[in-house]
C-alpha cells in the first residue's frame, strides 16, 4: 500500500482488480477545499487510458511488477519462450500477450518482459530491429527512389511496405511498434 503522495510515473496500481500504470500525475492544491492528485492511468493489459482523481493522502494498492531483460528462445505451439539471462529461468508468453510484436521476433532477440505474480503482462521489444527481406518483387525500369512502395516479406514472415529500390536479401531497419520501414541497415 502507498499513499497518493507517493505516486510517480511508471508505478503500477491495483485498482478494482485491474493493473494500471501511472503515466502522468499532478498534485493540485486549490485555494478552497482539500488537495487532490490528478492522474492519467494506462491499463497494463488492454492499453486503455483514463483520467482519475484521488484525494490527497488516500491509500492506494500498488502492484509488484517485475520488469526483466530476457532473450527470446523459440516458439512452443502458440507460446513464445523467453529466458532470463541471469537466472536461466524460462517463461512461456502467450501470443495474445505479445500482440503484433510477434511478427518481428527472431531467436536471440532481447526484450523486456513484465511479470506480475508469475503471469507475463506484456513484452517490450526494442524500438528498431534489423531484419532481412525474404522476398519482394523486383523494382521495374523507371521506378524512382522516391514515391511508391511495394510489399516485402521479412525473414520473420511479417509483411511491410518498402520503397521500390529495396531488393530481396537487403537488411532493413524496421520500427517494431507499427511495422514501418526506417531505412537500410549498415
Amino acid at each position: 500500500m502507498a499513499t497518493t503522495n507517493d505516486l510517480k510515473n511508471g508505478i503500477v496500481l491495483n485498482l478494482d482488480g485491474q493493473l494500471w500504470t501511472v503515466t502522468d500525475f499532478q498534485h493540485v492544491k486549490p485555494g478552497k477545499g482539500g488537495a487532490f492528485v490528478r492522474t492519467t492511468l494506462k491499463n497494463v493489459l488492454s492499453g486503455k487510458v483514463v483520467d482519475r482523481t484521488f484525494n490527497a493522502g488516500v491509500k492506494v494498492e500498488t502492484a509488484n511488477v517485475d520488469k526483466r531483460s530476457m532473450t527470446f528462445l523459440y516458439k512452443d505451439g502458440t507460446d513464445f519462450v523467453f529466458m532470463d539471462g541471469d537466472t536461466y529461468e524460462q517463461i512461456h508468453v502467450p501470443a495474445e500477450t505479445l500482440g503484433t510484436g510477434a511478427d518481428y521476433l527472431l531467436e536471440n532477440t532481447e526484450a523486456t518482459v513484465a511479470v506480475h505474480d508469475g503471469t507475463p503482462l506484456y513484452v517490450e521489444l526494442p524500438v528498431t530491429l534489423e531484419l532481412v527481406v525474404q522476398h519482394t518483387d523486383p523494382g521495374l525500369q523507371g521506378d524512382r527512389s522516391t514515391g511508391g512502395t511495394k510489399p516485402a516479406t521479412l525473414e520473420t514472415g511479417a509483411q511491410i511496405a518498402v520503397p521500390l529500390f529495396v531488393n530481396t536479401g537487403d537488411k532493413l531497419k524496421v520500427d517494431t511498434r507499427d511495422g514501418r520501414y526506417l531505412g537500410r541497415a549498415n
